[in-house]
């Protein structure tokens, strides 16, 4: 693997593995996988990835375009598609498993250079219909948009997300169609999408705050609780991840939710950590947010204002909101049951797990 992380692809001739190989040596380690995205953006890589005889639909034993497809659908997922009229599906495995790691909006920024660099390059409008026909016709689009837009909307104000924590109601019809896509008979989403989506819902166009995201959480059942969880644990965001415990907690207590659940919860995360280190660095987080946060209400309301904490944004101080000093006592009553309520969890199961093994 040493060996490997230090080559320099586009020494090796003719890059002597099939790109479905190349695609699982992604994997192997995060220094290989920036290389192949390194080799990608190459011409060589280029020339040795990227199929150019698509167009090209007399070539013998290609005339329904299958190798296309099964050459472009190997370099990923749905975001892959449309690299599939250009050679294959190989191609689209190895682009998602090389971008693995990153977040959802710098695999889309990669991939949009792959398009506009090198895939669709010099296309002229006859070739860009050509292709949208073709996706139109594998991913029957004008079916899923028809659907889209023709049922009930699940009513969100997005403003209301970034302004202020919101409740139960505004966010219900959203997170029940997240739980639909992630039904087992939708058989077009994968866990993976649903979770991309999730994470890309709070964030654009402008982030969410964290309570309500983890109130989206909550409602969306625990199957996607715990799988964007869990997401957040294997790549490494251990501190994020520990903010959203302590909110998931503020929830809890502010809708009456049980506890013990949020406990529940984070117990599973901590085994998907993979070493003892990264998952002490999560509960210190936790423990650490918990203080950071109770110390920023204590100053706001020492201040007289509502600015700059985790629950108000500055702009609740220049729409002149005169409730919001109420508003962060409530919010400071609040967070201090919710983390005695979570200490409190904590030691029973801690108590338990001693008395079980006395």
């Amino acid at each position: 693997v040493k060996l490997l992380s230090a080559a320099r692809f586009t020494h090796i001739p003719g890059f002597a593995f099939p790109v479905r190989d190349i695609s699982m040596l992604s994997m192997v380690s995060k220094a290989i996988s920036n290389r192949l995205i390194n080799y990608i953006s190459t011409p060589s890589g280029n020339r040795r990835l990227l199929l150019k005889d698509f167009h090209n639909i007399e070539l013998p034993g290609k005339r329904d375009g299958s190798h296309i497809l099964e050459h472009y659908k190997s370099l990923g997922d749905p975001l892959m598609h449309v690299v599939a009229v250009r050679g294959g599906t190989k191609c689209g495995l190895l682009f998602k498993r090389c971008t693995l790691l990153l977040p959802t909006k710098d695999r889309l920024k990669y991939i949009h250079k792959v398009l506009s660099e090198s895939l669709i390059a010099g296309w002229d409008e006859l070739e860009c219909h050509r292709v949208f026909n073709f996706l139109c016709e594998l991913s029957n689009l004008p079916r899923k948009v028809q659907t889209v837009v023709s049922c009930k909307p699940g009513h969100v104000v997005w403003q209301k997300m970034i302004e202020g924590p919101t409740d139960e109601a505004s966010l219900k019809g959203l997170a029940d169609a997240i739980k639909l896509l992630y039904d087992a008979e939708a058989r077009e989403w994968t866990a993976d999408d649903v979770i991309s989506l999730v994470d890309e819902l709070s964030v654009v166009p402008r982030e969410w705050l964290l309570e309500n995201n983890a109130r989206l959480l909550i409602l969306s059942g625990n199957n996607i609780c715990f799988t964007f969880m869990a997401s957040k644990a294997v790549n490494g965001r251990a501190v994020e991840l520990a903010r959203l415990v302590v909110f998931l907690a503020l929830v809890c207590e502010k809708d009456l939710y049980c506890m013990d659940w949020a406990v529940q919860m984070m117990q599973k995360v901590c085994k998907v950590f993979s070493t003892a280190v990264d998952r002490n660095i999560f509960l210190q987080g936790v423990e650490n947010t918990f203080v950071h946060m109770v110390m920023d209400l204590v100053q706001v309301v020492l201040a007289g204002k509502p600015a700059g904490c985790f629950f108000f944004p500055p702009l609740s101080v220049r729409t002149g909101n005169h409730n919001a000093e109420d508003s962060t006592f409530l919010n400071l009553f609040h967070l201090v049951n919710a983390q005695a309520s979570f200490h409190k969890e904590v030691l029973y199961l801690t108590m338990r797990g001693s008395s079980s093994s006395g």
